[in-house]
């Protein structure tokens, strides 16, 4: 068996089955394991999900089909998938405070796609962040088939404060009468201001949709305000903030709680995936519980910390901080590319993604900008007084992506995996 370069030949493979089966995809998983546990993941759409989310995402419901919904299925057997069901959906209604939740979504795309299913027809005018601004591709971004199947437009930020001007969004929707308004994306460091998106899409006719893929657990543990008393929907990913396993959900109003359901199945899709339905069960009630609270807070306080830090070391960051979990860098006046800059961090143990800046002259594959934040390694355990040793990682090994300093990176990378191994990520099978 050829084991992947970074697999240590000193350490056993930590899944008997699969090893004495597929030993070589074995060895890559292990890798992976050992790839998570060794570096500083700064990725803020990726989590450490608990060894309970784990092992719910792996039971035999894998082996049941389950068209439907719970008292409503085409297939029979399924006593205790309902079961399962309801029991994700009463802790979503729960946690959120919200009427009707549908757990069923595949991710958050295909969730997003439901809401266009439920509620407007091809051509209809459909209004989003523009994705160069931080928005999301399915919030009718044209090379998505939300701008292919729909009209499309976009709002952005101010050049000057890269924050969300709310009379030119109004302005737009009064002009363009949106059937949906999507507030929320992937790359916003700012508080959403989920009350004025409900006064214009009240006044321009619109269904107000929030995303909040990202932010999800830091909703859930009281950390960013909520959008349900604004949001006619609330389409978000399981993942992310909210520590889960790869999957979405649709939560709304009861008065449009069928149009949601019909959109999901049949409108979209078939059988749930009713083993990530159960780790989705596992993560609410994970959220629920006072420690969650502590982490979402925690989350944040991180993210401002590490903000401080690289401010304080002359970065430039868009909107000049952060109020959640994430950070967007301009690394213009560093004179690096955010692609050379990210690659380079890789290699020193710091895993970021290179990222679109608003009104970025370079194209998206080679933007100016890294976005970074701050949920994995707080579910790693460590704290505000650990984020100027992060904010001088990523200073150092931005210096080195500029100069070609390799033997810096692989230095940062050694204190990395020293300081990664007195902080045991969770839901690794290896120490």
């Amino acid at each position: 068996m050829n084991l992947p370069p970074s697999y240590p030949a000193n350490l056993p493979l930590s899944h008997p089955a699969l090893s004495a089966t597929d030993p070589e995809l074995a060895a890559l998983i292990g890798a992976e394991e050992q790839l998570q546990a060794d570096t500083l993941r700064l990725i803020p759409s990726e989590n450490y999900v608990s060894q309970a989310v784990l092992e719910a995402s792996g039971t035999v419901l894998q082996n049941k089909y389950s068209e439907g919904y719970a008292g409503r299925r085409y297939y029979e057997g399924q006593q205790n998938i309902d079961q399962v069901e309801r029991l994700a959906i009463a802790r979503a209604k729960a946690l959120f405070g919200v009427d009707h939740a549908n757990v069923q979504p595949y991710s958050g795309s295909p969730a997003n796609l439901a809401v266009y299913l439920a509620f407007a027809e091809p051509g209809d005018t459909v209004m989003g962040m523009a994705l160069p601004m931080g928005g999301h591709l399915t919030h009718g971004w044209g090379v998505s088939a939300t701008g292919k199947w729909f009209r499309g437009v976009q709002y952005g930020v101010r050049p000057d404060t890269g924050l969300i001007d709310f009379d030119e969004v109004r302005d737009l929707a009064l002009k363009e009468r949106p059937k949906l308004i999507f507030c929320g994306g992937t790359a916003l460091p700012r508080t959403i201001d989920f009350a004025a998106f409900a006064e214009i899409a009240r006044e321009s006719g619109a269904v107000l949709v929030a995303d909040v893929a990202h932010i999800a657990g830091l909703i859930a543990g009281g950390a960013h305000p909520s959008p349900v008393p604004h949001a006619d929907v609330i389409s978000t990913t399981t993942h992310k903030t909210l520590r889960g396993p790869r999957g979405a959900m649709l939560m709304s109003r009861e008065e449009h709680a069928k149009a949601i359901d019909k959109a999901v199945f049949p409108g979209l899709q078939g059988g749930p995936h009713n083993q990530t339905t159960a780790a989705i069960a596992v993560a609410l009630h994970e959220a629920a519980q006072p420690s969650f609270r502590d982490y979402a807070h925690a989350v944040v306080d991180n993210a401002k910390a590490l903000a401080e830090a690289l401010l304080a070391r002359g970065f430039d960051l868009v909107s000049g901080g952060t109020d959640n979990h994430l950070i967007l860098m301009d690394l213009t006046p560093k004179d690096v590319p955010g692609k050379v800059a990210a690659k380079a961090l890789d290699r020193a143990g710091i895993v970021v993604n290179y990222n679109t800046v608003p009104y970025d002259p370079r194209k998206p594959f080679d933007p100016s900008g890294v976005r970074i934040g701050t949920p994995s390694l707080t579910s790693r355990g460590l704290a505000t007084e650990h984020m100027p040793a992060v904010a001088d990682w990523i200073d150092r090994g931005v210096t080195a992506a500029r100069t070609g300093d390799e033997d810096a990176l692989a230095t940062i990378r050694a204190e990395v995996a020293d300081l990664m191994a007195a902080f045991p990520a969770p839901g690794l099978s290896r120490d």
